[in-house]
């Protein structure tokens, strides 16, 4: 079995395998942690605040089960700079995680449950992208989990309101060079739309100041009702999303 799984919010103990992380009468305790972004505040030890100054968060053991739904941006953009590819292989390492949880794979022709790690074949990328999905994401079981670019074009503040209920968490995946692309005067296509557009040096820096506010608004949007992971093409991706908080030992 995969050693991490994907890091949830407290719930309502079900019969399942996964350790709880809120207080009851037929709960024990278990350990401190740190303290993390999204912890319930109530279960901070503050007598261990008290003592050290540094936050604690008790930790409780019981039994709960989980409910994921994955879902992979398959539209033009994703087809640049190794960017789909990379996100298979994220999409595979997030089912690992997952089961042995409920999890489903949504994409254009519904929701298929996965039941095995050989199962990511069956994650196939969803080629409207985010926004055209809107209406299937709402209807994703349990928390969802999107892989994406996020550079559609749309009310991203929204879109990820209108997805509050499934607690989504954005797995952002962008290429090295669409970050920092060279310093010279090019002719960029817009594979969305088609259209082409000549870049000089002034129009560079204006779209790297234009991008760094839009991953900006996407991080702020999707913390606010779920999560958020920012990964490069070619990182290690059990290290980054361990560091960025989606993964957690099991």
């Amino acid at each position: 079995m995969f050693r991490y799984r994907i890091r949830t919010p407290l719930r309502r103990p079900l019969p399942g395998g996964r350790q709880s992380r809120r207080t009851g009468e037929s709960l024990d305790f278990m350990e401190l942690r740190g303290y993390a972004p999204g912890d319930d505040p109530r279960f901070v030890d503050w007598k261990a605040y008290a003592r050290t100054g540094r936050l604690y968060t008790r930790v409780w053991e019981g039994e709960e089960r989980a409910r994921f739904t994955l879902w992979l941006d398959g539209s033009p953009s994703m087809e640049l700079h190794g960017k789909l590819d990379y996100a298979r292989e994220l999409a595979r390492t997030l089912l690992a995680a997952a089961l042995p949880d409920e999890t489903f794979a949504l994409d254009k022709a519904g929701l298929h449950r996965l039941r095995r790690s050989a199962d990511h074949a069956r994650l196939a990328p969803d080629p409207r992208g985010p926004m055209a999905a809107i209406g299937e994401l709402r209807r994703a079981h349990g928390q969802l989990v999107l892989v994406s670019d996020g550079l559609d074009e749309g009310d991203w503040v929204g879109f990820f309101r209108s997805l509050a209920p499934r607690r989504p968490i954005l797995i952002q995946v962008l290429a090295p060079n669409e970050l920092e692309p060279p310093p010279r005067e090019a002719e960029w296509r817009d594979v969305e739309t088609g259209t082409q557009v000549q870049v000089d040096r002034a129009a560079l820096a204006a779209w790297r100041g234009a991008l760094t506010t839009h991953l900006r608004v996407l991080e702020r949007a999707a913390r606010a009702v779920g999560g958020y992971a920012h990964l490069r093409v070619g990182e290690a991706i059990v290290p980054a999303l361990r560091r960025q908080g989606v993964l957690e030992w099991r």
